[in-house]
């Protein structure tokens, strides 16, 4: 994703308001990465780019969400169930990254020096996010 000053740039808002048009045309269906390259006539970077600021945008102006699935590509405005399965989704990601984060850096650092207190820190904290993103996802 690009940084988020390159998002808010004149440049990357173009290219939201192109991506934002194309979807629109394409709803209710969704289109896959290379058809929105291939609509919208700009680079792989800049699609990137648009859509992190179309993302936003549409935050900000409380616009119907973009979501992206394997089946349907990135969509606008998609309906109930399936924002709500892209949430789970993300949350469950989210989840398996923190999960191997804590497994695979945190818990080794803090077995190397136990009274270390920005380990005892950490490691309370991302247990605490671990089970928050945990309780999310299976409910």
């Amino acid at each position: 994703m690009p940084r988020a000053s390159r998002r808010r740039g004149d440049a990357a808002r173009r290219h939201a308001d192109t991506i934002r048009f194309v979807l629109f045309e394409a709803r209710p269906t969704g289109l896959d990465f290379q058809q929105l390259v291939r609509a919208t006539d700009l680079s792989p970077y800049q699609v990137r780019a648009g859509l992190g600021a179309l993302k936003d945008e549409a935050a900000s102006r409380g616009w119907p969400p973009i979501i992206w699935t394997r089946q349907a590509g990135y969509q606008l405005g998609a309906d109930r169930a399936a924002l709500e399965a892209y949430e789970r989704a993300v949350v469950t990601q989210k989840l398996n990254e923190f999960r191997r984060f804590i497994t695979g850096t945190v818990a080794p650092h803090a077995a190397a020096h136990p009274n270390d207190k920005w380990v005892k820190h950490i490691v309370a904290q991302l247990n605490s996010i671990e089970s928050t993103l945990d309780l999310i996802a299976s409910s």
